[in-house]
């Protein structure tokens, strides 16, 4: 092993940091897929991004046994790896809130909300050190991490305060393996100047590279391939195609702009006529908009992500997502006048987390939330409650009893999710609704609102959900069900020539050798 800065009363695991030349290049995807591969081998694996900035998040266990929150990425890494997602994976998480601010999520737990500079000055040493220490309790317990970079390893104005790239791969004493995405176009430049443009030390720890999301005849790239290689020393150890596994996208990078209407799930061999469409407004700071995946791969759906000025004519359903400030989001869709056309819609509306905060009647203690200074923010008015906020903040899995109503009608049993909010939201003085989803649900009609996240992934609720829609329009729902896909083990697949062996370098014997004492 190389000599690192890791403490002696750890028991190192080996550790490989998956770097790349940009943001959104298949970081993610890549360590996903690494970690399903080792642990189908029978290796104690885990996954780690020490610092990861989205508003994508899930709830996961702390040290101390509560809940707290880590990025969603890290939580599909754990499943992958066959672990319980816990916050050591991720235990620095800046969640962008607008006005230049992010709140800042140390071990789980939220601590304030800062800019970027005061979080620099005054509390990276802190996240830091939480960082190291989750990484050596991650290492004391597997025989592998697989560690995830963020955004380019060759910021250069950010070499000294670079946690999850720099700092990473220093305490972790990792090997390297950079990532190119030849989608974006210039691959080669960008592989060879990441590499110019690295620290010295983090230079010699590259195992190899790869090119990700490649489609075509790949030995068209030999040419290329061979040039890199003889002006780097460094091997490209794959060439990996494009494919969507379907896991979870970690940010709204993965988004189209606030100006543009994208539809997805339209590729299930279903008739635009024969199918609905549910109407999701881009809000400028939507989080967890991974809830509407089930949706997505329902056949016969479409999810259209639609700018707040768009009209709902084409729509059969509107869901409204969790936000990561929903006063001011709220503020948008008003100035928009997406709340007047969400009035006079006709057809099922759900609202989630921050989406069911908005559904209400008003808003109080609005500037604990908003980033302006008013007490009371009027709502949409489709629900009679109202939601106060509150500094605390509620996280936790949750499994929630289902008597269904309004666009759940006839589901009964259990869902399970999770819950990440500020605020709490109670009937208004003589407002009738019913609890669909028990605890702190409301529906009145057809429209629904729930704290709940992951509410379309029990099938049950997705299923009653859809049914509703093909019935409000009168269309027959498709029963054509093609095979679905299992996302982890499509992601290892599309990982499968990358040798893990190789990339571990010196540690090679600890990605093929379990250690039974761990």
């Amino acid at each position: 092993m190389r000599e690192g800065d890791r403490g002696s009363d750890v028991d190192a695991a080996a550790t490989l940091l998956v770097a790349g030349t940009a943001s959104h290049v298949g970081k993610s995807t890549v360590v996903a897929g690494l970690c399903r591969r080792l642990a189908d081998a029978g290796v104690s694996v885990a996954p780690f991004k020490a610092q990861n900035m989205s508003n994508n998040a899930r709830a996961a266990l702390r040290p101390d046994g509560d809940w707290g929150e880590i990025g969603v990425s890290q939580f599909v890494q754990a499943r992958a790896a066959g672990i319980t997602p816990t916050t050591d994976t991720n235990p620095v998480l800046l969640k962008p809130r607008g006005g230049g601010e992010s709140q800042l999520v140390i071990d789980g737990e939220a601590v304030g909300h800062y800019e970027a500079g005061t979080y620099y000055d005054e509390h990276w040493g802190t996240a830091r050190t939480a960082a190291r220490e989750a990484y050596d309790r991650l290492a004391a317990e597997h025989d592998v991490v697989v560690a995830e970079g963020a955004g380019s390893i060759a910021e250069i104005n950010l070499h000294d305060r670079d946690l999850a790239n720099v700092e990473t791969a220093r305490f972790g004493d990792a090997s390297i393996l950079l990532l190119g995405d030849i989608e974006r176009g210039g691959v080669f430049a960008s592989l060879y100047g990441t590499l110019e443009l690295m620290p010295d030390d983090l230079r010699e720890r590259v195992a190899a590279t790869a090119i990700t999301k490649f489609r075509g005849d790949a030995s068209l790239l030999d040419p290329g391939i061979e040039e890199l290689e003889a002006r780097t020393g460094v091997p490209v150890a794959a060439v990996l195609p494009y494919d969507d596994p379907g896991l979870p996208e970690e940010d709204s990078v993965a988004l189209p702009d606030g100006d543009t209407r994208t539809v997805v799930g339209d590729d299930d061999g279903v008739a635009d006529a024969a199918a609905v469409t549910v109407a999701v407004p881009r809000l400028p700071r939507v989080s967890n908009f991974s809830d509407l995946d089930p949706l997505t791969r329902t056949p016969g759906v479409r999810v259209a992500y639609v700018p707040l000025d768009a009209d709902l004519a084409d729509a059969d359903a509107v869901v409204l997502p969790g936000t990561k400030n929903t006063v001011d989001d709220l503020l948008a869709l008003r100035d928009a006048g997406f709340d007047e056309r969400l009035q006079a819609f006709d057809g099922p509306v759900v609202g989630v987390c921050g989406g069911y905060q908005m559904l209400g009647e008003r808003i109080t203690n609005a500037a604990v939330e908003g980033t302006g200074d008013a007490d009371e923010v009027a709502g949409v008015g489709l629900l009679p409650v109202e939601t106060r906020f509150r500094e605390d903040k509620r996280v936790r899995e949750t499994v929630v009893s289902v008597d269904g109503a309004g666009p759940l009608a006839g589901v009964s049993g259990t869902v399970s999710g999770y819950e990440i909010h500020m605020g709490r939201t109670e009937p208004v003085d003589g407002g009738a609704v019913e609890t669909p989803l028990e605890p702190g649900s409301a529906a009145v009609g057809d429209v629904l609102g729930t704290y709940l996240h992951d509410v379309f992934a029990t099938e049950s609720v997705r299923e009653a959900f859809v049914d509703a829609l093909f019935s409000h329009t009168g269309r027959e729902r498709p029963t054509e069900h093609g095979p679905e896909r299992d996302p982890y083990e499509a992601a290892a697949a599309l990982v499968a020539d990358l040798d893990v062996s190789a990339l571990l370098g010196d540690d090679a014997h600890a990605a093929s050798e379990p250690n039974a004492d761990r």
